[in-house]
């Protein structure tokens, strides 16, 4: 039975959700190399930049007033840049496709399936998506002998939530791409944040003005939270990035699955 957005209620019961996460697993073990390439990637920046440049920047101000090296400094940004990435990828671009080119959402809403449940099922995935991810890259900067305290580990549920605030942020925006064309426009968002959050460079390198822009960005509180947890500092910097995730997920989630009721139900 078809129902206009205006009808139904928008909440955040999860439903059938996991049903959605069930199918994708068994879509992704035919596809698993494409996680692995997820997994390589911040590797590689973390021997180029990391340990490359590591080796002439020397120490650099971490959390707290506490100085760290290089390479410690840049491998928990690029943990949460990882987890980032995975879920924003998995509810942009996996999810368009399925939009338009595949119309799977179609055949799915022909079942008892909900467009609530897919839009949670779908967030779901990407954010176990995004921790497997970065799981594995704790696993391997452990074995470089980059983690110092078992307290790291809480990298893993901070990685949920910076998956859960992505996979959010990329429900609301699927639905409103145009056309291919427009995952330029991701692109042109993605990269420069990537670049500013303090993912390289510590944030007071930046005049006050752009310190002010850095510090809406949500990259840049997922960095605080991971770099945080990983360097054991905790306090402040771990509150506030907390807080700002958790509440940017949970009003994006809300506007995504309200938009993607609209695009189904039209």
């Amino acid at each position: 039975m078809t129902a206009t957005s205006a009808n139904v209620p928008i909440t955040l019961r999860p439903g059938r959700a996991w049903t959605m996460v069930e199918r994708n697993l068994m879509i992704y073990r035919h596809t698993w190399p494409v996680i692995l390439a997820e997994i390589f990637e911040p590797l590689l920046y973390l021997l180029a930049f990391g340990v490359g440049i590591g080796a002439l920047v020397g120490h650099v101000p971490g959390l707290g007033g506490a100085s760290v090296t290089y390479p410690e400094f840049v491998a928990p940004a690029l943990l949460a840049t990882a987890a980032m990435n995975g879920a924003m990828n998995e509810t942009t671009f996996n999810m368009y496709g399925k939009l338009t080119a595949d119309k799977t959402y179609e055949s799915i809403l022909t079942t008892p399936m909900s467009v609530r449940s897919v839009a949670l099922g779908e967030v779901c995935w990407a954010l176990l998506r995004g921790a497997l991810v970065s799981t594995a890259f704790l696993a391997v900067v452990s074995v470089l002998g980059l983690v110092h305290s078992p307290a790291a580990l809480l990298i893993v549920p901070s990685a949920l939530l910076i998956g859960f605030t992505f996979a959010s942020i990329g429900l609301v925006v699927v639905t409103l791409l145009r056309g291919h064309e427009d995952f330029q426009l991701i692109q042109l968002v993605m990269l420069p944040m990537f670049l500013f959050a303090t993912t390289f460079f510590p944030l007071n390198v930046y005049p006050r003005p752009v310190q002010v822009f850095v510090e809406i960005l949500p990259l840049y509180h997922s960095i605080e939270l991971t770099r945080a947890t990983f360097l054991g500092t905790g306090g402040l910097h771990l509150v506030i990035a907390v807080v700002y995730l958790a509440a940017l997920g949970t009003v994006a989630l809300a506007v995504g699955v309200h938009r993607l009721e609209r695009t189904l139900r039209t």
